[in-house]
C-alpha cells in the first residue's frame, strides 16, 4: 500500500525540520567540537561537564513527548510505535564497550560526526568509517525485524 504524497511530504518536512533542529542544537552547544567530547571523558583531567547538561536537558524533553505519544496510542504522522526493548542480553554491554571505545579514540559522536562533516572537517573520516562499522555489525549480527517493522 502506497502512502498519499503529502502524507509523504509531511514526514519528510518533520524530517527535515527535526534534523535542523538536532544539528543547530549541537553546534550550538558546541558538541560538534572534539575538545568538548574530550574534555567530558576526560574525568581525571580538566572534565568539562557540558555534554552531560546537554543531555540532562535532552532527556526530560525526550520523556515528555513519550508519555503523550503513549497516551495517544500512535504517531501524529501514522505508523506504529516501536517494540517494547528487549531484556538486556551479553550485546548490550558489549556493543555500549565499542561504541565507547570508538567514541574516545575518536573523540566524536555520530550525530554530531555528521553535523561536522558539513563543515569539512575530520568528520569526513570517520563518519565513513562509522557506516562501515554498522555495515560490519549488520554482518555480524543481523537484526531481528520487530513486530511494527514487518506491519508497516
Amino acid at each position: 500500500m502506497r502512502a498519499e504524497p503529502n502524507h509523504d511530504a509531511a514526514i519528510a518536512a518533520l524530517a527535515l525540520v527535526s534534523g535542523a533542529l538536532f544539528a543547530v542544537g549541537l553546534a550550538v552547544s558546541g558538541m560538534t567540537q572534539q575538545s568538548k567530547v574530550l574534555g567530558f571523558l576526560d574525568l581525571g583531567g580538566d572534565w568539562d561537564p557540558s555534554l552531560m547538561l546537554v543531555m540532562g536537558g535532552a532527556i526530560p524533553v525526550h520523556a515528555i513527548a513519550w508519555a503523550l505519544l503513549k497516551r495517544r496510542g500512535a504517531p501524529l504522522l501514522g505508523g506504529h510505535l516501536p517494540d517494547a526493548p528487549a531484556k538486556l542480553n551479553a550485546k548490550v554491554p558489549v556493543g555500549a564497550a565499542l561504541f565507547g571505545i570508538g567514541w574516545g579514540l575518536a573523540g566524536v559522536c555520530p550525530g554530531p560526526a555528521l553535523v561536522d562533516a558539513t563543515s569539512l572537517g575530520g568528520a569526513f573520516v570517520f563518519v565513513p568509517a562509522m557506516i562501515a562499522g554498522v555495515l560490519l555489525a549488520r554482518l555480524i549480527a543481523p537484526m531481528p525485524v520487530s513486530n511494527s517493522a514487518a506491519t508497516a
